[in-house]
């Protein structure tokens, strides 16, 4: 460096830079893990990220221009002259953009606000002078696609003093190409409209990769079409990135001859507090300096400041590794998707885009016997329509589950209009953040093929849960299109008021019965309570599914579970009335039994000398008598029985428990809700028939003994009745020993089979 302001400035920044690292080994403890050595006091302490020795080198670039601002006026607008030069050089060769100019800027959207004064200024001569007067006889229209960023419009017509009518937003192919890519024939129309209303075509701003899915308008065709009608091209989006690498897309390379584009570097790098770049091409210097593109200040030209101490400290070669590498990780993970079923990329033109953009789709394909689905007949097209919603909210859960498991992927999740919730990967955007490596893409890959099982069995069975919900009486379906899992249920108890969207105490009571008795089944279903979408009644929400899981024993399950709470809980509620009603009573004939008693023995047996002396003489013999209160019946009865029982040793014989229902048969160790096993895969294939074996075996004997014991009991006593040899027969073989006669081998117990 000739300038010796500017070799001392180089020397002082080695120096700097060497105290970073000196640092940093200082802060390596003995286990080698790195640490800040002094933390900054106060609210933001341990809450700075590692910015490393690059991004302190850009921060370093913000003090070193407040120092270099107080040197005198020569030698700073020297310096500032071939820092900006010097930048603005580099950055044109990188991305192959001749003999154009830089405008540094904090703001993202202000260089294109920049832009479209300049673009005014050199359309409008008079300008100038008449001031808005120009631009009333003759409006301009700036024209922006449909899938540009959103509030980008509304930002230009507030920093320009425009009226939103002066904005045209040009719609997205429908027919044919990307739907996220600009209609190039639509736009020529609106073009040549504006031009007969006596309108002014300004400015178009094209995409090199849309906010949304990283997409690329034809900005060959683009800048035909702008040259064709004077109409001034700016470029933006994240793909401009790839114009520092050695092969280009036809699409992208074309932004290289345009009017003007807008990148940020910062982000691409990974380094904080670097201004975005807006570079442009025009030849009156006195018409940039009243766009604002230019400044005579010194300390304006300072922002480059950042961006050149990190171009030094990366070098050419150390730019491009890092814009590379992010586009490899991108390139490795399309790969890699290409090869699993049921994930759609949503990127067209994979050669350009360095982001990303896929999700988990509902049409499953039965090549696969593991993942095919299970046709569900009369689908109808709100059937359709809940299913796009179903698989939304499993993309939105998918994303979710990527975040946590693998951070440093840096997946976002979003959504559009017409593909519906998608996950997008922009390493260009995070990988130098966040550090992404080759390592972390195939964990992200690993991560979500391990997740499509609960994914494609959770979408087969939510239709089928939803139509036996709805043939179940009590049960109530509630479509909540946010939530993952199976679906979202709703027990409808004797006095729920079903026009009211107030909560309702009772509800929430058996519902969080039946959570608890659910989660003592210990099956492999999540399950929840919650506010009803869009009410504040309670519901049971059934979780996601990874395995064949047999919906009609389910919501029977959850029916029968919710109406013996219920019966418990009125149970429970009548049973303080009931109470009450039978100690009133008890207390009553506790007093006529008191009035009785004191008239049947008499006046003077209640004196208490000569009562005595009577009882002595002549002991009254009376029973006790007291009362019981009947549970069940709800009614009081006397204890005389009980004490007369008492009396004669013979206790009170007990009630026959009545047995329940028979449950649903089941193989060993398989849990609530599954499917039947036979035929299946799961199991091997002597345990499988063995077990089918001797539960048909059990069934068999359970119906053959209650049929022989309804024959010998009815016919006893008549005409035709069997010898006392074929009695011995059932008898024997009720205990399961053979008869002589019989030469078949002996018959086990339904215990024992058990």
């Amino acid at each position: 460096i000739a300038d010796p302001t500017l070799a001392e400035m180089g020397k002082n920044l080695k120096e700097a830079v060497k105290m970073l690292e000196d640092s940093q080994r200082r802060t390596e403890e003995e286990n080698g893990k790195k640490l800040i050595s002094r933390d900054i006091p106060g609210p933001l302490q341990g809450r700075i990220q590692n910015i490393g020795e690059q991004g302190h080198v850009a921060l370093l670039g913000h003090s070193l221009g407040a120092y270099i601002s107080t040197l005198d006026k020569e030698k700073l607008r020297k310096l500032t002259t071939r820092i900006l030069s010097d930048t603005t050089l580099c950055l044109c060769r990188i991305f192959r953009y001749e003999n154009g100019c830089a405008y540094f800027h904090e703001e993202e959207r202000e260089g294109l606000a920049k832009i479209c004064r300049l673009a005014i200024h050199s359309r409008y001569e008079d300008f100038v002078v008449d001031g808005f007067s120009v631009l009333y006889n003759k409006k301009p229209v700036i024209y922006l696609s449909a899938a540009a960023r959103p509030g980008l419009g509304q930002y230009l017509c507030n920093q320009l003093g425009l009226p939103f009518p002066c904005l045209c937003r040009v719609p997205c192919n429908t027919m044919f190409g990307s739907q996220h890519q600009m209609d190039v024939a639509f736009l020529e129309k609106l073009i040549k409209d504006d031009i007969e209303r006596g309108r002014l075509p300004l400015l178009l701003v094209a995409n090199a990769g849309t906010a949304a899915v990283g997409h690329t308008d034809k900005i060959g065709r683009l800048k035909e079409l702008c040259e064709q009608y004077g109409i001034w091209l700016h470029v933006e989006g994240v793909n401009l990135a790839t114009l520092a690498l050695g092969y280009v897309s036809s699409s992208v390379l074309a932004a290289a001859k345009c009017d003007s584009m807008t990148m940020t570097p910062g982000p691409w790098l990974g380094l904080p507090a670097v201004p975005a770049v807006t570079l442009y091409k025009h030849d009156d210097p006195a018409l940039t300096l009243v766009a604002g593109l230019t400044s005579n200040k010194p300390t304006d030209k300072l922002r480059a400041l950042p961006l050149w101490l990190s171009l030094q400290y990366l070098g050419l070669d150390g730019f491009v590794e890092r814009i590379k590498h992010a586009c490899q990780l991108s390139q490795r993970l399309q790969e890699s998707l290409k090869k699993v079923n049921y994930i759609k990329i949503l990127v067209e033109d994979e050669l350009s885009s360095p982001v990303v953009v896929f999700r988990f789709f509902q049409e499953l394909p039965g090549s696969d016997p593991v993942f095919k689905a299970v046709p569900v007949p009369n689908m109808t097209p709100s059937a359709v329509g809940r299913e796009r919603h179903s698989c939304d909210a499993l993309n939105r859960w998918l994303g979710e589950q990527l975040k946590q498991l693998v951070p440093a992927g840096g997946l976002t999740v979003m959504d559009l209009e017409a593909e519906g919730t998608c996950l997008r990967f922009s390493p260009l955007m995070t990988a130098a953040v966040l550090g992404t490596r080759g390592e972390d893409v195939d964990q992200l890959v690993a991560c979500i093929e391990s997740k499509l099982p609960v994914l494609c069995c959770t979408l087969q069975l939510r239709e089928e849960f939803k139509q036996e919900v709805e043939a179940t009486a009590g049960l109530l379906y509630v479509d909540d299109p946010n939530w993952p899992g199976i679906g979202v249920v709703r027990y409808e108890h004797a006095n729920d008021d079903k026009s009211s969207l107030k909560s309702d105490p009772e509800g929430e009571k058996i519902h969080a019965g039946l959570l608890k008795k659910l989660n003592e089944l210990e099956s492999d279903l999540t399950f929840k309570i919650g506010p009803e979408y869009k009410s504040m009644k309670s519901c049971l929400y059934v979780g996601m599914a990874s395995d064949d899981v047999d919906a009609a024993e389910l919501v029977e399950t959850i029916v029968a579970t919710a109406r013996e709470i219920e019966e418990n809980s009125r149970l429970l509620e009548n049973m303080t009335e009931v109470v009450r009603k039978g100690i009133q009573e008890a207390q009553v004939e506790l007093q006529k039994a008191s009035e009785e008693r004191l008239l049947e023995e008499g006046v003077l047996r209640q004196i208490p000398v000569v009562g005595s002396v009577l009882n002595w003489f002549s002991p009254v013999q009376a029973l006790q008598k007291g009362r019981t209160f009947n549970l069940t019946a709800g009614s009081l009865e006397s204890t005389e029985p009980i004490y007369v029982y008492k009396a004669q040793g013979a206790g009170v014989t007990l009630p026959p428990t009545p047995s329940g229902s028979r449950t649903k048969q089941r193989l060993p160790g398989q849990k609530p809700f599954k499917r039947s096993l036979r035929g299946s895969d799961a199991l091997s294939e002597t345990s499988s028939v063995s077990h089918i074996e001797d539960l048909e075996k059990v069934e068999r004997l359970s119906g053959g003994l209650e049929q022989i014991t309804l024959e010998a009991s009815s016919t006893e006593g008549h005409p035709g009745a069997p010898s006392p040899q074929h009695t011995d027969q059932t008898e024997a073989f009720q205990k399961g020993v053979p008869h002589p006669e019989d030469d078949h081998p002996q018959v086990e117990g339904p215990e024992s089979l058990r």
